[in-house]
Parts: C-alpha cells; sequence; structure tokens
C-alpha cells in the first residue's frame, strides 16, 4: 500500500491511504504519532488512536504497511502494530 502526503495544520507529516479515508500523522511535537479516519472524503477527521514515537515511529508504522492492501476500514491499520502497543491505544 503506498500513502498521499499532504499538509495538514497541526501536523509535520500527515499522509492518507489511498482512499483518503485513513491516514497516519506525526504531530508538530514531532513525540506523537496519530491514527487518523474520516466518514467520507471532505469530512473532518478524526483520531481514533495515538502513541508516542518513541514506542514506534511513523516511518516504522508506513514500513510494515508496503506489501499489504489497504484495508477496508482505516481502524484495521491498528493491525500492524505491535500486540502490547495496539492494546494499549485500542479505546
Amino acid at each position: 500500500m503506498y500513502f498521499v502526503t499532504v499538509r495538514q495544520p497541526g501536523y509535520v507529516l500527515f499522509a492518507m491511504t489511498p482512499s483518503e479515508l485513513g491516514a497516519v500523522a506525526l504531530a508538530e511535537d514531532q513525540q506523537t504519532v496519530r491514527l487518523l479516519r474520516r466518514a467520507a472524503l471532505g469530512e473532518a477527521w478524526e483520531s481514533f488512536a495515538e502513541w508516542k514515537s518513541s514506542e514506534l515511529t511513523h516511518s516504522d508504522f508506513m514500513a510494515a504497511m508496503q506489501n499489504r492492501d489497504e484495508p477496508a476500514t482505516p481502524a484495521e491499520l491498528l493491525d500492524v502494530l505491535p500486540a502490547a502497543l495496539r492494546d494499549q491505544v485500542r479505546s
């Protein structure tokens, strides 16, 4: 899967999935990685998972997705996280 990088206020990196319904982002503090989703194109982004970049960088997350197909839902992006981190960030 590939990501499309765009500018988004509040982030130094904001990379969307091909469908533009999911995204991984690195906050301006460069310490916080977030997964975001939206219900449809043009709607507002909602953060649904967050962790410290020291636990898993945005680059490592994106590399883990490189040989996968885009998930059917943005929530399935969590599947590539290490189990302990995945359990920690799930609400």
